[in-house]
C-alpha cells in the first residue's frame, strides 16, 4: 500500500523527490523532460534521452554516453543563446540542462542534490522561457503547475 505525499510548496516537492532512490529519481526526471521536449530541436538531446530510455533504470556507469551527449547539447545550446536573448534558444538550453541533470553520473549526481529536483527546475525554466517568448511574461504559476502535475503521480 503506497501513501501519497502532500506537496504544497517547492520545499515539500524537493523533499519528496530527495527521498526517492536515485534510479527512481531518474525515472521521474525523465517524465519531467518529456513535458518539455517540444521546446528543443536538438538531435543531441533526443539522442541522449533515447539512450536514457534504453538504460533507465540501469547501472550508473551505463549512463555515461547519454550524459556526454546531453552535456554536448547543453554547451552547444548555451552558445546559441548569445547576447540576443532569444528566449526560445534559452528554452532549448534549459531542456538540454534538464537532460544533463537527469543523466549526471552517480557520484556527481549527489553533489547537485537531487537528480529529479535539478531536472524539474531546468524543465520549469524552459517553460518560463517559452512563456516569455510568447509574450506571456513569467508568473509563479509554473511552480503551481509543477506541483499539480506531480500530485497525480503515484510514485511520489
Amino acid at each position: 500500500m503506497s501513501t501519497m505525499t502532500s506537496i504544497a510548496s517547492d520545499a515539500d516537492f524537493r523533499a519528496a523527490l530527495s527521498e526517492l532512490p536515485v534510479a527512481k529519481q531518474r525515472q521521474v526526471a525523465r517524465q519531467f523532460i518529456d513535458h518539455v521536449m517540444d521546446l528543443t530541436d536538438s538531435a543531441r538531446v533526443r539522442q541522449a534521452m533515447a539512450f536514457a530510455d534504453a538504460n533507465i533504470p540501469s547501472v550508473e556507469a551505463d549512463l555515461a554516453d547519454g550524459y556526454k551527449a546531453a552535456k554536448a547539447a547543453a554547451i552547444e545550446s548555451y552558445t546559441l543563446c548569445g547576447n540576443e536573448g532569444d528566449w526560445r534558444n534559452q528554452a532549448g538550453h534549459f531542456v538540454a540542462a534538464a537532460a544533463v541533470a537527469c543523466l549526471t553520473p552517480g557520484p556527481q549526481a549527489g553533489k547537485a542534490g537531487s537528480v529529479a529536483w535539478s531536472t524539474a527546475m531546468n524543465a520549469r525554466m524552459a517553460r518560463v522561457c517559452e512563456k516569455i517568448a510568447d509574450g506571456q511574461g513569467a508568473d509563479d504559476s509554473e511552480a503551481g503547475n509543477t506541483h499539480q502535475e506531480n500530485r497525480s503521480d503515484p510514485t511520489l
